[in-house]
């Protein structure tokens, strides 16, 4: 089992492999899947120290599509809803007073999209609400670079030994 997870690491310390792996592993992760992209790069760096800022800035521009992908879904999933209201209703609908905390942030809100839970249905709500798509990607990108760096030096600082 040993050899075996030891194999599985030198693999993942392959540039051409295991940075692909973090990049997709980390825009799986950012939609709205139940999956964690931290171990991913921990792995990476473990088996490799040099790609620390590489495989920290793939695992930034996965999440970050990860989490543009998902305000499209939340603009496409709005723009349904309001045709399929107003057929119904004749009227515009209305967004819930819950709402009004991430509208009165506006973009500046998805800073916050590095949260775990909550983070990336963020993203998608950031879409429903029609913010702006590329001042939302830019707080998105800095506050998931800020999550990888912190959670990446965390670990290595957990579980120093060497793979």
């Amino acid at each position: 089992m040993e050899s075996l997870l030891h194999g599985l690491l030198l693999m993942l310390a392959v540039p051409e492999v295991g940075l692909i792996s973090v990049f997709l592993i980390a825009l799986v992760s950012a939609t709205l899947l139940p999956l964690g992209s931290e171990p991913a790069v921990f792995l990476v760096v473990k088996a490799d120290p040099a790609l620390f800022w590489p495989a920290v800035l793939v695992a930034t521009a996965g999440n970050t599509l990860g989490g543009a992908i998902s305000w499209w879904m939340g603009y496409g999933a709005e723009a349904a809803y309001e045709r399929v209201y107003e057929r119904a209703t004749h009227r515009k609908p209305h967004h819930p007073r819950l709402l009004a905390w991430f509208e009165k942030f506006g973009a500046k809100a998805c800073l916050l999209s590095w949260l775990p839970v909550i983070g990336d249905p963020m993203c998608a709500l950031a879409g429903w609400l029609r913010l702006p798509f590329w001042p939302c990607v830019a707080y998105m990108a800095v506050g998931k670079f800020f999550r990888y760096l912190v959670m990446t030096v965390a670990l290595i600082w957990v579980f120093p030994g060497s793979v």
